[in-house]
Order: C-alpha cells, then structure tokens, then sequence
C-alpha cells in the first residue's frame, strides 16, 4: 500500500507539471503532411480514432490527404460492434471510402488491397495491453507493409497505461491474436513505440521490416495523466475502466463475468455462485454486449465503479488478488477457468500457479526476470520520457 501511495503521489505531481494538452500525430499537419501530400493513402482507423473534435479520416480528408481505403479493426470503423464479432465490408457512409474488414475474413491487407497504395496511416487509440488486438493488427498491416513495399505511419497517441510496465512474459507456444508477442500483460508503449519494436526485433513474418515513420506526440511523456476523449472500444466507458482492464480482463478466460452488459463494464466482477458480500448486478443485453455472459443471471460479486477515488488505480501493477480471491471463493474449482484463460495469459503458468495456491507476490517474483529482459528491449524503442 506504501508503494501505491508513493506512485500516486509522483503521479500526481507528474500530472500537475504537465498541463499543457496533449497533441496527438493526426492533430499535427505539418507534420503528417510532408509524409502524406501527394500519396494514395489507406488507413487503419476506427470511431476512436478522433483528432480534436473530428474522426481522424475527416480530419484528413480536410487537409487535402488522399485516402483511398479504410481498414477497419475489432469493433469496426465509425460503429461499436460487440467484442469478438466478425466485421464485414463495406463503404462508409459518411465519405464514400471503401472500408475492408480486419476482423473477418481476413486480419491481413492482401497485396491486391495495397496495389496503388503508397501509404497505409496507422491511427487507432489503444490502451497498453498485450490482450487489445488493435497491436495485433497493428502487426499484420505492417507485415503487409513490408511484403508490398509501402510505407507505413503511425499518427501516434499517448498510452493511457503506459506508466507502468508489469506482467509475465507469454510461452511462444500459445502465440494468438490476444498474445502477439513476448511481451508483458501490460507493456507501457505507445502505438508508434511498439512499431518500431516490432520493426526492430524482427518480429514480422521472415524478419522483414517496413518502411516505417512514426509522427510523434506532444507534450507527453510516459508519466502523462491521458483521459481518453473517447471510449476505445464499446466496453471500456471511463478512465476507470481502462486502468482496471489489464487486471480484470484474465476474468475473461474464466466462468466469472467482468460486467459486460452492465452500465459498468470491466469496473465489477462476479458470479452467481459466489459470496454474497452486498453488492450483485444482472448482466442485460445491450449495444456492445448483446449476449454477455451470465445473462439474466444475478451475480454476487466486487464493485470496483470507486477503484480511482479509492486509490486502486491507476497502479504500477497488475492487481492479481482480485483473480485468485475469486478462485478460492468459488466453490466449484475444477469449473473456474476455461479454455481461454491460457491463451489470454499466453501458457499454462498462471493458472497452474492460482491451483497451486500460490499469492500475488509469490507469482509476480516468477516475472521479474522476463520484465528486466523486456525492459531492455523497451528502451531501445522509447521515444518518449
């Protein structure tokens, strides 16, 4: 608890001395333009992707960028598809502009979608987990990129998590497009920061690298306090929700629901066949989570809507207790975790750990030596303080 107390305290102060407003890649014209004007431009957008007070696509187009083609990730372009469901392809209604699906069909630009195409923009907001699969596409279309010969931009945005960096580093073997990479849970990179790991580690298919160029923030750095102006995605609503996510999001692989189809998202968890401690919520269908788990059912469970005015978070780790005191609270074990549980944690460990019984502490001693190795490998790659 001291440790917490301290970090918010230099959060705080951080944030304080930082007041100037953040300026993301797509908020800076003449930056963007001398790598845009005059090219044939796709992009991988979606209703987050806002510069200002503009969809980062209008934004563009009414700077004179030529965009031919939108690629759409998990959730769609300018809708709020529920997670996990396939995106189609289409035209946006808005502008005309072809948009392809990569959460369909295909998660990969085809040679066919890049012919013509000298530029592919890279301008999603994520939220620094390794679970978020806007990096994993993020990752495909520069593998595209690189195969085909264009180049690849980032109009990169300030990490809401990026002032940490915690969590076990994945067996390569339970590699997914939850778990991309050897990274930690929660890997404190910016989107632009992360291509160039990607470029400069040779993670792409066959080592290639593309030609990649990364227009920076300003007036961030990792210790920058960033409220999104947007949700990122249909279940992550608040700031809360965001700070909470690389700790609840293991829930996902397990029986308990995280509160999707709540007005709560990933700020609450429970189960009917847990405790009843005085606090339960029924799952509803509803936009962003028309068939949430548990439906219908009244879940016992552990309110987390106050975990920033209560000090929880932001925090500089992930908070384990909360799973493995779920765990031992339900009293059907051998039902408690899914098939799901060891892709999201990228291999067996931590489950076998949480049956074992082991404590938070004990299993964050068995990451310490992946995140010093990872550390390493992050600094070569920052491009903020």
């Amino acid at each position: 608890m001291k440790l917490i107390l301290m970090f918010l305290s230099l959060f705080a102060l951080a944030c304080a001395k930082n007041n100037r407003p953040v300026l993301t890649g797509d908020m800076q014209p003449d930056a963007y333009m001398k790598l845009l004007g005059g090219k044939r431009v796709a992009i991988v957008a979606n209703q987050a992707s806002v510069a200002g007070s503009k969809n980062a696509v209008d934004e563009l187009l009414s700077k004179g960028v030529n965009i031919v083609l939108i690629f759409a990730p998990e959730h769609g372009f300018r809708e709020m598809a529920d997670a996990g469901k396939k995106i189609t392809d289409g035209k946006d209604p808005e502008t005309g502009i072809p948009v392809v699906s990569l959460y369909g069909k295909i998660r990969k630009p085809s040679a066919e979608h890049l012919s013509g195409v000298d530029v592919v923009v890279f301008d999603i907001q994520d939220v620094g987990a390794r679970f978020y699969t806007y990096i994993s596409t993020m990752h495909y279309v520069m593998e595209s990129c690189a195969e085909n010969g264009v180049t690849f931009v980032v109009l990169d945005r300030p990490n809401p998590n990026g002032f940490y960096v915690d969590g076990n580093i994945p067996d390569t073997a339970y590699r997914s497009f939850v778990c991309m990479h050897p990274v930690p849970v929660v890997h404190g990179m910016t989107p632009g920061e992360y291509a160039k790991m990607i470029n400069g580690e040779g993670w792409l298919s066959g080592g290639k690298k593309c030609d990649l160029k990364v227009v920076k923030c300003k007036n961030y750095t990792h210790r920058t306090y960033y409220e999104l102006p947007v949700r990122p995605s249909p279940n992550l609503p608040n700031q809360t929700a965001i700070y909470l996510y690389p700790s609840l999001c293991f829930f996902e692989g397990t029986v308990i629901s995280c509160g999707r189809g709540t007005d709560f998202p990933f700020q609450a968890f429970g189960h009917p066949l847990l405790p009843d401690r005085g606090f339960s919520f029924i799952p509803r269908s509803m936009p962003g989570a028309t068939e949430p788990p548990l439906m219908g059912q009244k879940c016992n469970g552990t309110d987390l809507r106050n975990a920033m005015k209560d000090g929880l978070v932001p925090s500089p780790k992930i908070n384990l207790n909360w799973l493995i005191e779920a765990y031992n609270d339900f009293p059907e074990k051998e039902k408690f975790f899914n098939n799901y549980f060891d892709v999201l944690a990228g291999g067996p460990q931590l489950r076998e750990q949480i049956i074992k019984g082991m404590s938070a502490d004990e299993i964050r001693e068995t990451w310490k030596e992946g995140i010093g190795k990872f550390m390493k490998i992050r600094s070569k790659y920052l491009l903020y303080k």
